[in-house]
């Protein structure tokens, strides 16, 4: 009798790109996928930002790159990613959020998000596939959604709305691929505390409503995050595609 072997999370030999690398879960990602062996190349818009966290990883012993690029601009990023590429593994955490009733929304704002929460989202992810295919190899693509692509909430009408679509667009694209051992997933955190989210969590009725949907009572940081994307992007979730990896705390669970 042979014991059965653990599936390795290492990434050693794996081109990983990152957008919305710069900061928050985008940076916690880059983090954790260089940290298990990954070449990572971090897009983010900017680019001083960039050589910073680049700087720190190569101290680190980490091999990174920084390539400055603003991910709605859709011919320029499909240029970078077939100059830079091919890539194994994408791990994309730009995002955008406008909350107002919906009473309310604008055209302006509803474009906006829908422009790098949808839009840069969908040619991001085609363009680093595109680079699989042609050089005939597989590889794990990898969006953050939310659990908001899931449910509602107040005031988010126009973000549940670009979520929900990225869950769709995962899945129409995780059968698509699926032939050709490319795999499609999302992970969808709930409320995680960066710069960017400071300002919900310190309103004492916001926080209240969050930690009393989460389950486990506690907002999500971002670390949560990192073992999430470690494992959709490495050897270790080879059969998983097409699905949504929630972090939610229970939040969903309801």
């Amino acid at each position: 009798m042979t014991l059965p072997q653990t599936p390795s999370f290492r990434l050693d030999g794996q081109r990983a790109v990152i957008a919305g690398a710069s900061s928050g879960i985008g940076l916690g990602c880059a983090t954790a996928l260089a940290e298990a062996g990954a070449d990572v190349t971090l897009i983010a818009r900017r680019a001083d930002r960039l050589q910073e966290i680049t700087a720190q990883m190569a101290a680190r012993g980490w091999t990174a790159h920084a390539l400055p690029l603003d991910i709605t601009d859709i011919a320029a990023t499909q240029a970078a990613v077939a100059a830079h590429g091919p890539f194994d593994i994408l791990l994309n955490a730009a995002g955008l959020a406008r909350h107002a009733p919906a009473i309310d929304t604008v055209p302006d704002d509803f474009d906006a998000v829908m422009n790098i929460n949808l839009r840069a989202a969908y040619f991001l992810t085609r363009a680093v596939a595109a680079g699989l295919l042609q050089a005939g190899k597989t590889g794990s693509l990898i969006n953050i959604s939310s659990q908001m692509g899931h449910v509602g909430g107040p005031d988010r009408a126009v973000y549940c709305a670009s979520k929900h679509a990225i869950e769709g667009m995962t899945k129409a694209m995780a059968l698509e691929w699926g032939p050709r051992k490319i795999r499609v997933n999302t992970i969808c955190p709930t409320f995680i505390l960066t710069d960017l989210t400071q300002a919900t969590f310190d309103d004492p009725a916001k926080r209240a409503w969050i930690e009393e949907k989460i389950k486990l009572g506690r907002a999500g940081q971002v670390t949560d995050i990192m073992g999430a994307a470690l494992y959709l992007a490495s050897p270790a979730s080879d059969l998983v595609t097409g699905t949504a990896l929630m972090v939610d705390g229970g939040w969903t669970a309801d």
